[in-house]
């Protein structure tokens, strides 16, 4: 029950997307109609707010890297989950 509990959160955890969130309460845009109409963190950077574009690649690259800390950490008998993420 615990690996799914930790899968399942992980993935919503990785699921939020910040380009999106962060251009809508800041700007009132929606990204996906600036650039190539992606919600990454270059899109974001396009529309000409450096600190909303290194915002939301800080917030992804943290997204990705806190629950394979969290698990190395917290459960080091699952850390094949954290192994699995890598690839």
């Amino acid at each position: 029950m615990e690996i799914f509990s930790l899968s399942l959160l992980s993935y919503l955890l990785g699921s939020i997307p910040f380009g999106f969130l962060l251009t809508k309460i800041f700007l009132k845009k929606d990204i996906r109609e600036t650039g190539s109409g992606n919600i990454g963190a270059t899109n974001v950077l396009r529309t000409g707010n450096k600190f909303l574009g290194y915002s939301t690649l800080l917030l992804d690259i943290l997204k990705a890297v806190l629950p394979i800390i969290y698990v190395k950490l917290n459960y080091p008998e699952f850390i094949y989950i954290c192994s699995l993420s890598v690839f």
